[in-house]
């Protein structure tokens, strides 16, 4: 768990951490810095969490929406905290969480739909960096995955579940992977420069699972005539 909080408080830190990295879209590095902390067991921890997510993830949704949505609204406060109050306490980011989990029950097709059109431009932008076009126009890219995952999602219910399950599953899938892959089939090193010296190996890691996740659990919501979103 407190490996997944840094992972994202990395995400939400980048822009103030990339003074370094101008001409990087990720902040490879810290991401790095923490995926390279993780011992096995939280990597192997990672990919079985991660495939029931990816497969499994449309019976236990609504669970995964107030549990998303309690630890963005954690890492917002920690960031809040360090930022307007410049303490070390985790009071305000445990309230946050609280308030957002709580507050995603009521909302819980909203919340869906949003994160079906957030998972929508990640899957957009992930194939922008992935076919090597210009980094600097990602923004564009995820600006479309946005744009049309919202449509959709905000249309039709079950593709919002689909696009956000079969994300958070392949993201939590490829951080467990990329663990064992630096730890134990590769030295650290020349991992390292294989990631760097393929762009697209890192987009590829979420996007592949994504795209199997997002098949089979379409198959297997059409053998499920009892579920009901």
């Amino acid at each position: 768990m407190n490996s997944l909080l840094s992972i994202l408080q990395t995400v939400l830190m980048a822009p103030a951490e990339s003074g370094q990295q101008a001409n990087s879209i990720v902040p490879f590095d810290v991401l790095w810095q923490h995926v390279n902390t993780l011992d096995l067991i939280e990597a192997l921890t990672f990919v079985a969490f991660g495939t029931v997510w990816l497969f499994y993830g449309w019976r236990i949704f609504k669970i995964l929406v107030t549990i998303s949505f309690g630890l963005l609204g954690m890492t917002l406060g920690i960031w809040a905290n360090q930022q307007l109050i410049d303490g070390n306490s985790f009071w305000l980011g445990l309230i946050c969480a609280a308030f957002f989990a709580i507050l995603s029950v009521p909302f819980m097709r909203w919340g869906v739909s949003v994160l079906g059109a957030l998972s929508g431009a990640v899957l957009t932008a992930g194939a922008w960096m992935a076919l090597g076009l210009p980094r600097e126009y990602v923004w564009a890219g995820g600006l479309i995955g946005l744009i049309a995952g919202g449509m959709i999602s905000f249309i039709i219910f079950k593709i919002a579940v689909i696009l956000f399950t079969s994300l958070g599953g392949s993201v939590l899938l490829a951080v467990g992977a990329l663990a064992i892959m630096c730890h134990h089939l590769m030295s650290q090193t020349e991992f390292k420069d294989f990631v760097l010296q393929n762009p697209w190996f890192l987009p590829a890691m979420v996007l592949a699972p994504m795209a199997i996740g997002a098949f089979l659990q379409n198959k297997f919501i059409k053998a499920a005539p009892d579920w009901n979103a």
